[in-house]
């Protein structure tokens, strides 16, 4: 038996709307398209004076969005509140047009410093623990580990460097990784 929605949704007057909406009511349904325009516009305006842009896509984002809702509006359920729904597709339809913008978030370095935290000793006790569960790896195993996850080369890098195809390369890490979390909890337990 499926929960109860959290919010009774018959009381949401943009869900009734929609509901109407989706039973072909269209002089409703343009209603709700106005409605939710509005408060997009607000939601993207607020959005685009945070990150310090223009108006200029902001009715761009609008649009997007109420075209986002009308072609996708199926997939809404009418079990529950209808703003959660539309804030969610507003949402990224706003974080595209600011990317599309080129939007980035400047700070300035000055004080950089003061912000960083403080570089943590190295676990002495850890390190012994990984080369501990490295060990219990075959020496073809180990290297492959070794290579990909800790030095960071591609599966291509390796297998070349071993003479292997990459599909082998990447079976073997597979096993030996599986193998690692094997050993790492007998350790544990």
């Amino acid at each position: 038996m499926a929960a109860p929605p959290v919010e009774d949704a018959s009381l949401d007057p943009w869900s009734t709307m929609m509901k109407a909406a989706m039973a072909g009511d269209e002089g409703v349904y343009r209603r709700l398209l106005t409605e939710l325009g509005r408060s997009v516009r607000a939601m993207a305006r607020a959005a685009f004076a945070r990150a310090r842009l223009g108006d200029a896509d902001i009715e761009d984002a609008v649009q997007e969005t109420l075209l986002a809702i009308h072609l996708k509006r199926h997939t809404w359920d009418p079990g529950q509140k209808l703003g959660p729904w539309v804030n969610a597709i507003a949402r990224h339809k706003i974080i595209d047009a600011m990317r599309r913008r080129g939007a980035r978030r400047m700070e300035p370095i000055e004080d950089f410093e003061a912000f960083l935290a403080a570089p943590e000793d190295e676990d002495r006790h850890a390190l012994a623990d990984a080369k501990r569960l490295m060990d219990a790896l075959n020496p073809r195993q180990r290297d492959i580990v070794q290579s990909i996850s800790l030095d960071g080369q591609s599966i291509a890098a390796t297998a070349a460097r071993l003479d292997m195809t990459e599909v082998a390369v990447r079976v073997a890490l597979h096993r030996a990784l599986k193998s690692l979390g094997a050993a790492w909890r007998r350790s544990v337990s």
